[in-house]
Parts: structure tokens; C-alpha cells; sequence
């Protein structure tokens, strides 16, 4: 294979459709922390760039994890991976992992002195151990023999990681604070989020279900999965509402409201969705939708 070949086989590996929805909750926390005395954009490009890191490092563990326990096979609905198709070895995208984990912990490092300076080291060091937090999680997902997302708690830390850590951890590093107003944004980051995850895991859930992989969606079943995907996104929007509600000082900052709109039609195609191949075109409209909230509320709040 040429370096040209293999260039493009490491970037399938990468998954670079699942970047925008991995910084949605960085892009919202600094959003929220635009207007505050002392916002630095090095610290918000740091954070951007971390998460960016993370999730290409958790892409690389999903593919490695599913590959070498089976679970990403012919009878799997989704694209196919660089393992499944034998583009790379397990021992390639292990050290692939490895070089990712290293670099992401370096961004964090530099971002974090950046954020604290050298005379707050337990702040520093808190933080520290969460993108250390945050490089285990990306592992052990589906790699390792107790890997999280063969035990349904892939939907816990997608909401913690995706919603709690990433607004609320941007929001803390640029204001040294936490309000309910992030708290609220954070929930509803993290409940879309989940809502792209249990997508996932419903086109999935045959294949899931007969390697021994749990997850919510293949725990309670089609019609289940769905009205629990339906819950997601109104609690989510619902979030949303109660902190536009806190932090909008006009009717401009509202306009992140208007991604309840493609929300519903993807809630209704789901709702009606009974062949599980079509669960994977509305994972890019809700993933997307996601983002350009982050993007909404970030343009929004710096326009004041």
C-alpha cells in the first residue's frame, strides 16, 4: 500500500463525519462564556482541538475493539471498518490509538496551563485526570474485556462525556465558574448526543444482540428504543429551552431554539422507521442539527 493509500485508509479510520457532533459541547460551553472579562481564544482553540483528538482516538478504539471481538461483521448494517476490511492491522490501529492518546493528553496539558497558570495546581491537576478520564473512556468503550459499551452504559457516558464534561469542563476553563445556565446546555448537548448514539445502537441492535453486545436500544427492543429516543429529545429540548430561557438578553439569542424543527422531523422519520438500514441515514440530520446549535449559540453570543 502507497503512503497516499494508506493516508486515506488512516482517515476512514478516523470517522471525520463524527467531528462536529464530538465539539458541539465545546463550541457551547465557550459560547456561554463569550461575554465574561478574560476569555481566551487559545484556551477555546486548545479545548477544540483536544476534543477533536479524543474522538478520533475513540474512533480508532471502536473500530479496534468491535474488529477484533467480531461484533464488526457482514451481517453489520453500518460502514464497514478499516479492521473488518483488513486496510490495517490490530497492532497498526493500537499504536494509532496510542500516538492519538499522547498527543490529546499533550493538548489537554497545554491548555490546562494555559487556563490555570502555575499558581492554581489543584484545579490543574483536576482537570488533568479528567482528559485522562477521557482517554479511558474513549478506550474502553468497546475495547478490553469489560469494554462499557457491551454493558449498556455507553448512553451514561455519552451524556457525561459528550454533555456534562464538555460544556460544563470549556465553561469552567474560561470562567473558573459553573451556573445552572450551563448545566442546562450541557443536558441538552448531551441528551442529543445520546439520541445519535441510541440511532446507532438501533440499526445495530440484530447484529448487537447476536454477538452478546448490550445496549439500551437492543435491551428494550424496536418499539421501546424509540419512544426512549423520543424522551431523549424532548428532555433535550426541553433543557435547551430552560436555559435560552436563562441566558437570552434579546430575541437573536433565541435563535437556537429553531433546531426543535429538524429535531422533530428526525424524532417523526425514527417513530416510522421499521427497516433497521434506514436508522443509519438520520444519525448524520440529528448529529448535524447538534452542531449548528453549538454554532448558533457561539455566533448568537458573540453578535451582543
Amino acid at each position: 500500500m502507497n503512503k497516499t493509500s494508506l493516508f486515506r485508509v488512516w482517515i476512514q479510520a478516523a470517522r471525520l463525519r463524527t467531528l462536529p457532533l464530538s465539539v458541539a459541547g465545546i463550541l457551547t460551553g465557550n459560547a456561554l462564556a463569550l461575554d465574561r472579562a478574560g476569555f481566551s481564544w487559545i484556551v477555546f482553540s486548545g479545548t477544540l482541538l483536544t476534543a477533536v483528538c479524543f474522538q478520533i482516538l475513540s474512533n480508532f478504539a471502536n473500530d479496534y475493539g468491535d474488529g477484533i471481538k467480531g461484533t464488526d461483521n457482514d451481517d453489520r448494517i453500518g460502514p464497514k471498518r478499516v479492521l473488518q476490511q483488513n486496510l490495517l492491522s490490530a497492532a497498526a490501529l493500537f499504536r494509532g490509538i496510542v500516538l492519538t492518546g499522547i498527543i490529546g493528553l499533550l493538548l489537554a496539558a497545554v491548555t490546562i496551563g494555559t487556563a490555570f497558570g502555575m499558581d492554581q495546581l489543584i484545579p490543574s491537576a483536576i482537570f488533568l485526570l479528567l482528559a485522562l478520564a477521557s482517554i479511558w473512556a474513549a478506550y474502553r468503550y468497546t475495547a478490553g474485556n469489560r469494554a462499557y459499551g457491551y454493558r449498556a452504559l455507553g448512553d451514561l457516558f455519552v451524556l457525561l462525556f459528550f454533555g456534562l464534561l464538555a460544556v460544563l469542563g470549556s465553561y469552567f476553563l474560561q470562567t473558573k465558574t459553573l451556573s445552572l445556565t450551563s448545566l442546562w446546555f450541557a443536558l441538552a448537548v448531551g441528551g442529543l448526543s445520546v439520541g445519535v448514539l441510541n440511532l446507532n445502537n438501533m440499526r445495530d441492535m440484530e447484529n448487537d444482540t447476536a454477538v452478546g453486545k448490550k445496549t439500551i436500544a437492543a435491551i428494550l427492543g424496536l418499539v421501546k428504543a424509540k419512544r426512549y429516543h423520543a424522551i431523549l429529545l424532548f428532555l433535550s429540548v426541553l433543557a435547551l429551552t430552560l436555559g435560552l430561557s436563562d441566558m437570552a438578553q434579546s430575541n437573536v439569542q433565541l435563535l437556537p431554539i429553531l433546531i426543535v424543527l429538524p429535531a422533530a422531523i428526525q424524532l417523526r422519520k425514527t417513530l416510522n422507521t421499521t427497516d433497521f438500514t434506514l436508522f443509519d441515514t438520520q444519525l448524520k440530520p440529528l448529529a448535524l442539527a447538534t452542531f449548528v446549535l453549538s454554532v448558533l449559540l457561539f455566533v448568537t453570543q458573540l453578535m451582543q
